[in-house]
């Protein structure tokens, strides 16, 4: 626990200073602080919210209320997050008003080649056929992320916070129609074995809506896990039978018991820039905070905020501002030294970008060339949607907003000791040049982080305090999804809840994906007007968590696309 310990007192040294940030305008929203002594939870099921309330209302901190919601979270959302992967934490300190950023992403194996994904002759695999092999999962590092901040940051004992998610794998939770649809959906996790077996009733059919299942196997890890902390993950019979796992075939990896020994989460400082009255913080690189950032910068040069949801300019103007973004992130952002970050957010870089929005769609973006940057290759990354987020608030003020995932619907699709491991490792690269030859930056190496879109986000007034946090699931189409709330919400003027239930709009190369359902038909005819046609989206879809504060008081919401909830703790 030392290490941990010695990791974490490297995060908390991070000061908003020290952040890659642009100026605030001096127009402040100051009204944040009457507000910072409400706890809440914002997650995406109602038991996992609960089991977060439930130790605040212990007096527990936002960290230890986190780690009780990702326990549950494993138990409820299996499709979407687990203690078989991995995530990011952002930590808001009212005390010292500095936000910090652990990640717990996955790590390739030291075994693991850039080929990993390529068939005999070279060419990339099938997904279908990555996902569902030994070789799609990562060194989990959710639970060594979650112990390394409870170190510092955690109020109640290690061994209380699992209790409520262990009752309820016992004694069995009620499916969701959600996970009974997921679990019926067409998706190739969907026929692996484990899959398979955990969710069929003796009769051989799947579990369905209002089902009780059960997971002994899942209660048993959870009292090993609390009894022997991140110990009963990365060693001994558990680690023992993840090393199995993903070493069988089809398509055996290279994971070792050294590779889960060796695991240890990062402390990295948040990516910081202003929009409108607000400091935003975002993580780093090998995360894609500095696209948020980016794309924010992009939209504030436009008069996207003197406009409405109704408004086809407003979704045209987002639309090619993303476009330009993801044009940039997908060129530079991986788990590289050489990403350009400042060069990226740079105002004069940035308002150079932003002159490219035209009076119509064009061809797909070219990346631009921000200081800083190196000859990278293109990068065709597929990154499907999946994840979950939630954020806890703590009685002291203090903050977690955490992204979490298995990647993508029950991750590998393969089970141990009743939780699914993770197929982050097809969130790589599948080839690690591209057709010039150029090397890509989300290219496979031993030891390194797949390059993620979960951006969970802290907004700050200028004097540090806390004024809001967002964050969401769905894939590459994050970013989208967290900017378009934050558009409604901030510019707009909705409540936070009807800002995420905005329609979503993912532009990105040349696709044009989104709600094509919940835009007017006038707002589609204008956007095909201007060279936007917009097709259905696919996947999970968004799960958007945020908060903004508002005249002292929560506005939380929560995505209706999902099953989730806002639970506060009155004072």
């Amino acid at each position: 626990m030392q290490l941990f310990q010695k990791l974490f007192a490297v995060v908390a040294s991070v000061s908003l200073g020290a952040c890659v940030a642009t100026p605030v305008p001096q127009a402040a929203v100051s009204e944040a602080a009457p507000a910072a002594a409400e706890p809440f939870v914002i997650a995406a099921n109602p038991l996992a919210a609960q089991a977060g309330l439930n130790v605040l209302k212990r007096g527990g901190s936002a960290v230890d209320a986190a780690i009780a919601t990702q326990a549950m979270l494993t138990l409820v959302e299996p499709q979407s997050s687990g203690l078989g992967g991995g995530a990011f934490l952002h930590h808001y300190d009212a005390q010292r008003r500095k936000t910090t950023v652990l990640d717990g992403r996955e790590t390739a194996p030291a075994q693991a080649t850039p080929g990993l994904f390529l068939d005999a002759q070279g060419q990339p695999l099938p997904f279908d056929q990555a996902v569902l092999s030994g070789r799609a999962t990562g060194v989990p590092g959710v639970v060594n992320m979650l112990a390394a901040a409870h170190v510092d940051l955690g109020r109640l004992e290690w061994s209380t916070l699992f209790a409520e998610a262990e009752r309820t794998a016992t004694a069995g939770f009620i499916v969701s129609p959600r996970l009974a649809r997921l679990v019926r959906g067409n998706y190739p996790q969907n026929s692996a074995t484990d899959v398979v077996a955990y969710f069929s009733k003796p009769d051989g059919t799947r579990v369905q809506a209002g089902d009780r299942l059960r997971n002994p196997a899942y209660a048993d890890f959870l009292r090993r896990l609390a009894a022997q902390g991140p110990g009963a993950m990365y060693s001994g019979s558990t680690a023992a039978r993840i090393v199995a796992r993903t070493r069988s075939g089809p398509l055996g990896g290279s994971m070792t018991l050294a590779d889960l020994a060796n695991y240890r989460p990062v402390p990295r400082e948040p990516v910081c820039g202003a929009y409108r009255a607000y400091r935003v913080c975002a993580p780093p690189p090998p995360s894609s905070g500095v696209g948020l950032i980016q794309l924010l910068m992009l939209l504030e040069r436009t008069d996207i905020a003197a406009r409405g949801p109704s408004d086809p300019q407003a979704w045209f103007l987002f639309a090619e501002a993303s476009r330009l973004m993801y044009a940039d992130r997908d060129r530079y952002v991986g788990d590289v030294s050489t990403v350009p970050v400042a060069g990226l957010i740079d105002p004069g870089y940035v308002a150079s970008r932003a002159q490219l929005i035209g009076q119509a769609a064009g061809p797909a973006p070219q990346a631009g060339v921000p200081a800083g940057a190196v000859v990278a290759g293109s990068d065709s990354t597929l990154e499907p949607a999946g994840t979950s987020h939630f954020i806890v608030r703590d009685a002291a003020g203090n903050v977690v907003s955490m992204t979490t995932t298995v990647e993508s619907i029950f991750g590998s699709g393969r089970m141990v000791d009743g939780f699914f491991l993770n197929n982050q490792m097809t969130d790589f690269a599948f080839k690690p040049t591209d057709d010039s030859g150029r090397p890509v930056p989300n290219a496979v190496a031993p030891g390194k982080r797949p390059r993620s879109s979960m951006v969970p986000t802290i907004l700050l007034t200028p004097d540090g305090q806390f004024a809001g946090a967002i964050g969401s699931a769905g894939g590459n189409a994050i970013l989208a999804y967290v900017a378009k709330s934050l558009v409604a919400a901030i510019d707009w003027g909705l409540p936070m809840q009807q800002a995420i239930a905005q329609p979503n709009l993912v532009a990105r190369g040349a696709s044009f994906n989104g709600e094509v359902t919940k835009f007017p038909p006038a707002v589609l005819a204008a956007l095909r007007a201007r060279g936007i046609d917009l097709k259905p989206g696919q996947g999970e879809d968004s799960g958007v968590h945020g908060v903004l504060i508002r005249n002292g008081r929560v506005d939380g919401g929560f995505d209706p696309r999902r099953e989730g909830v806002v639970l506060t703790l009155p004072r």
